[in-house]
């Protein structure tokens, strides 16, 4: 089975766009997400499942095999003790060969410390659009979003929280159709923390009001729920490995110190420090909110490290970090 590694897209547009995955061209129109589907049901009691459409592709189809794979990057990760309560942390979404070892140390470093602190009970997993731009975020309808490993248990509730506090946030599935930035996540939340329910969310622009109200409406959340909150994102895309490496260990260094002002000023859609700014941003601006004063960098790895014939064409950073509150 061979996993998905890609290129970022050129953030949140609102026209046409070409995605190039692997030499296949295809063509994503921004829908008008403005537009509610509501939910079709025939019967209203009924549960509403949504499917992880990266099984099989971004990560192993069979819950087996994938529940090793998962059990494996954790084990084999030694992020070492964070002080406080992990409140936000910092994922990559790539395929899992490419980027499950670093995501194992996210996870890792979340199970390690909800033993320790107290388990969250909802975990708001936030992503992006890669195949085309909307204004605001979109929420994850549905009651259960079944990967291999089962089916994830969706919050609603805490969903109706984020949604009341701003009309930038709002129920749509539209988009998260076939993304898989977000997605991606669901696993790893499964296997670190079985018992917690799952707000999943995509931004679709890089609007500041829509950021700012998303800060707002995860703070109001957060004194409703013991509330965790997961940024997708990989790092720079770059053929150079040596520049790719460079950059990032640049990056990492303003994570750690939460200068999120100097990483909004470093990034821009010609040189995306991060391919997944917003949920980045959303996670950091969270954690200083509830009194957070610093980053930690678990681990950083590239896809030149574990796979070096790609140096060369075309490389991919991933970054792994939690904030943590007293």
């Amino acid at each position: 089975m061979k996993q998905s590694v890609y290129r970022c897209l050129k953030g949140a547009v609102t026209k046409p766009m070409l995605m190039f995955v692997f030499g296949v061209v295809m063509v994503v129109s921004a829908p008008d997400y403005m537009v509610w589907e509501g939910l079709k049901m025939a019967n209203a009691s009924e549960s509403v499942i949504r499917q992880a459409h990266g099984s099989g592709r971004w990560f192993p189809g069979n819950g087996q095999e994938l529940e090793k794979m998962i059990e494996s990057y954790m084990e084999n990760a030694q992020p070492g003790p964070v002080e406080g309560r992990i409140v936000a942390a910092i994922s990559p979404h790539a395929g899992y060969i490419y980027s499950g070892k670093v995501a194992g140390f996210t996870f890792r470093a979340i199970r390690d410390n909800a033993r320790k602190m107290g388990q969250p009970e909802t975990v708001v997993v936030l992503g992006f659009s890669h195949s085309g731009g909307f204004p605001g975020v979109a929420l994850m309808d549905g009651d259960f979003i079944e990967t291999p490993l089962g089916k994830g248990v969706l919050d609603p509730e805490a969903g109706k929280i984020l949604a009341k506090s701003s009309p930038r946030i709002f129920f749509h599935y539209g988009p998260h159709r076939g993304e898989h930035s977000a997605e991606n996540e669901i696993p790893f939340v499964q296997a670190a923390l079985p018992h917690a329910k799952m707000v999943v969310a995509l931004m679709g622009d890089h609007d500041p009001e829509t950021l700012d109200a998303l800060v707002g409406a995860l703070e109001a959340l957060s004194r409703k729920t013991r509330l965790l909150v997961v940024a997708s994102t990989d790092m720079l895309h770059d053929p150079n490995y040596d520049l790719v490496t460079k950059t990032d260990g640049k990056t990492l260094q303003k994570l750690a110190a939460m200068d999120i002002e100097g990483l909004q000023e470093t990034w821009g859609y010609d040189k995306q420090i991060f391919c997944g700014i917003g949920p980045v941003l959303a996670v950091m601006k969270y954690a200083r909110a509830l009194g957070g004063k610093k980053g930690s960098v678990l681990y950083y790895r590239n896809s030149g490290d574990d796979f070096p014939e790609g140096r060369g064409q075309w490389v991919v950073g991933y970054g792994s970090a939690v904030f943590a509150v007293d």
